[in-house]
């Protein structure tokens, strides 16, 4: 299959890192800008375990071509009352990809002491950008007015994109990720877009459901173009990206500068590579075979046993093994494994397992 796009450049500065650097340029490419979104869900607005595997995760996607990534959401209020375990959130970067720190909260002048206690660290933990979460709908996040529930009242959301923007230096970009309202009554993700956009935003990146849709159902790829045409900074569509032919589609429908991915990289960080493809006209890679799929997914559950420890890592292994094991034959039956997984030596039984299923359609 051979896809087609533009291509053209905008460049946003880079925070802590020499003119040299592959990072020195955040460099958004219209119609073929692949985002990893660092906050993943799983099910229906569960989010995974905080630090969970994220790190290694990021990496990973770098690795198979997303162009930038963002960490976990790290808690305004939290890293200002000196909380040990938020500074962990922002640490690990995103391998060879530029890399932002989500932030979420709810009060301008905590959101803007916040954004200078990240840039004071950037000496240590390097970065490339601050990225406004105004998007997540789990509850405990959404339910004491940050995230999602920003978009209930857009005055506010334009005052913490301004002051986070003014609180940072001129060099670190600012971007902001939201929903495209809050629920059917309460579409004002058209508005809080402008809001940030006048305030300093150098980039949104938009889902195209509300508050109350969660994940379900389809996205409103119209919402989105709405929000795109409005605003005269890019704009990265997010929603069921899942193949190559989605996010043109998605492109194709909404007119934004890129999409943002997500759920649909997990267990799949060659999508990536076959989204690239297709922006650039170039033949889209075929799915990894069995071998490299597994020789990935034994990587990725190493590293991350390197990066925690065996303990925590295993527990936190299942979930993203369990990826790995969607479209296989005896897919559930791999999936109830691998939530038994305690040593590492317990996925080498799965991935040998998934092998003598797979040889059985032969």
């Amino acid at each position: 299959m051979k896809f087609y796009g533009t291509i053209t450049k905008i460049s946003l500065g880079s925070a802590g890192r020499p003119a040299s650097s592959r990072r020195a340029l955040f460099q958004i490419q219209k119609s073929w800008l692949i985002y990893a979104v660092g906050t993943i869900y799983s099910g229906k607005g569960r989010v995974f375990g905080a630090d969970g595997g994220r790190t290694t995760m990021r990496r990973l996607c770098a690795a198979h071509g997303a162009v930038c990534t963002v960490s976990e959401m790290v808690s305004a209020k939290a890293l200002t009352m000196g909380d040990k375990k938020s500074p962990r959130l922002m640490a690990g970067g995103g391998g060879d990809a530029p890399f932002g720190v989500q932030l979420f909260g709810a009060q301008p002048d905590v959101m803007a002491e916040a954004a200078r206690l990240i840039c004071d660290m950037r000496g240590k933990m390097p970065f490339d950008f601050i990225d406004i979460n105004m998007g997540c709908p789990a509850p405990k996040i959404a339910g004491p007015g940050a995230g999602s529930a920003l978009l209930k009242d857009p005055p506010l959301a334009g005052a913490i994109a301004r002051a986070v923007r003014d609180a940072a230096p001129a060099d670190v970009p600012v971007t902001v990720k939201l929903r495209i309202g809050w629920d059917a009554d309460t579409m004002t993700g058209l508005e809080v877009a402008r809001r940030c956009a006048d305030a300093g935003a150098a980039l949104l990146t938009v889902h195209g459901r509300t508050r109350a849709e969660m994940y379900n159902p389809g996205i409103h790829p119209e919402e989105i173009a709405k929000i795109k045409a409005a605003v005269d900074i890019p704009v990265l569509a997010n929603g069921d990206v899942t193949d190559a032919e989605s996010a043109l589609a998605l492109l194709a429908a909404t007119g934004c500068d890129g999409v943002a991915v997500g759920r649909g990289a997990m267990g799949n960080p060659w999508l990536f590579g076959q989204i690239a493809a297709a922006m650039e006209c170039r033949e889209v890679p075929p799915p990894p075979s069995l071998h490299e799929r597994f020789r990935v997914l034994r990587r990725h559950i190493y590293d991350m046993c390197e990066d925690k420890g065996e303990y925590i890592a295993m527990q936190q292994a299942r979930t993203h093994a369990a990826w790995y094991m969607h479209g296989l034959r005896g897919a559930a039956t791999l999936r109830r494994e691998c939530c038994g997984m305690l040593h590492f030596t317990d996925l080498d039984r799965v991935i040998e397992h998934a092998w003598e299923l797979q040889r059985e359609t032969r």
